[in-house]
């Protein structure tokens, strides 16, 4: 890893004294273990448990395939076999209704090739696309949160990204959560690393995947402004990286205008389908004041409370000195979620990739003492990862 300086890095190991010299290499098997080792053990002690409690909650005789691929889970599925509409659709009185224009392309072109190359059903291709995208995530964001502060924290938060956090179940589905995460975390790595080509192509296809690419887009322009105060002088390979990253969003929105004929075809469509338009968080405070007023059940009440939490983390991870761009991507992905009038219900799937907000929770928990630390992982896996089967197998709406 390049050396940082404290004004393009901020974080704790500023302080700490120079590592010693290096030693003889380590064999190979044993540096593959050393960086993808707490990731793998996670990701199966993850899987492992959702999979339990989900087939635990599930109807008898329902196939896990088939909860893994619920709700939107259907409309990759359909992309993926079918490609897109061509044309805006319309219910039996002649309105406007949604269709799958509304989700982007990466993730069901991935799922494609899955099917191709192995020749699973579609559905089950799905899955293995997911989990073959949570695996990248997770050692991704293990090398990332461990370059940044320690191996400890590190592995904490990957405890708490794929088991702990309510709806991490949604990184072992058929939704494009996962590879949203895997490339976010891939272009934050890059970026940290001045790995700007990489960095650049990450953002481009996190563009292609979900509307929250831009988050991503925004932290890697951050990290771009970074080295150029670095170098104190004009730099290619951030700026283009960056010009790069800016058009994978804009490309897919241009390609569905032109397929539709208007050039705002794409929001007319995931309006009419989802009823998502930005409000400013108005339907929100609408929500949270009317759950937490009437207490109208426990999951309305729970992702009342969740919305404060995440902005309380949010908060706390802004006060210390966070790395910018990791900020900047948690901050928007939090606030393009909040702003929008989507589905409440839907508001923990969509924070999952957020990451900051698991920070300071990580930070807190790796200066605890190892059992402490253990046990603390352990309740909280065991609560996020039936939170998510409960609304997977029991609860009756979209997640």
């Amino acid at each position: 890893m390049p050396p940082t300086t404290p004004a393009a890095l901020p974080h704790p190991r500023s302080t700490r004294p120079a590592a010693p010299a290096p030693g003889p290499r380590a064999p190979l098997p044993l540096r593959a273990w050393h960086a993808a080792g707490p990731a793998l053990g996670v990701y199966a002690g993850a899987l492992a448990l959702h999979l339990w409690l989900l087939d635990a909650l599930a109807r008898p005789g329902t196939p896990l395939t088939d909860r893994l691929t619920a709700w939107d889970g259907k409309h990759f599925l359909e992309i993926a076999a079918d490609g897109y509409p061509t044309a805006f659709s319309h219910d039996a009185a002649g309105a406007l209704t949604g269709n799958n224009l509304a989700f982007f392309p990466l993730y069901p072109m991935l799922v494609r090739l899955v099917h191709g190359l192995t020749g699973l059903e579609p559905a089950l291709a799905s899955v293995v696309t997911a989990q073959l995208a949570t695996l990248a995530a997770l050692v991704l964001v293990h090398r990332l949160v461990e370059g940044l502060y320690s191996r400890t924290a590190a592995t904490a938060a990957l405890v708490l990204l794929a088991a702990a956090q309510p709806m991490s179940l949604v990184f072992f589905m058929g939704y494009s959560e996962s590879l949203f995460l895997a490339l976010a975390a891939g272009t934050l790595l890059a970026a940290h690393r001045r790995a700007w080509t990489s960095a650049g192509l990450c953002a481009f296809l996190a563009g292609l995947t979900r509307p929250a690419g831009v988050a991503v887009v925004a932290a890697l322009a951050v990290a771009a402004l970074l080295e150029l105060r670095r170098e104190r002088r004009w730099s290619a390979p951030p700026l283009l990286a960056t010009a790069l990253a800016c058009t994978g969003t804009p490309l897919y929105l241009c390609w569905v205008g032109a397929r539709l004929g208007t050039a705002d075809a794409w929001f007319t469509v995931q309006g009419a389908g989802w009823g998502t338009r930005w409000d400013w968080g108005t339907s929100l405070w609408t929500f949270l004041t009317g759950a937490l007023a009437r207490g109208d059940g426990w999951v309305p009440v729970s992702v009342a409370l969740l919305v404060p939490a995440h902005l309380l983390a949010l908060g706390l991870a802004a006060r210390r000195t966070t790395w910018p761009p990791l900020l900047v991507y948690g901050a928007l992905v939090v606030v393009l979620t909040l702003g929008q009038s989507n589905y409440y219900h839907s508001k923990p799937r969509l924070l999952a990739p957020a990451l900051i907000v698991l920070v300071p929770i990580a930070l807190a928990l790796a200066r605890a003492r190892t059992s402490t630390r253990i046990a603390v992982l352990a309740a909280a896996a065991l609560f996020g990862c039936w939170y998510g089967a409960h609304l997977l197998a029991v609860w009756p709406y979209a997640i």
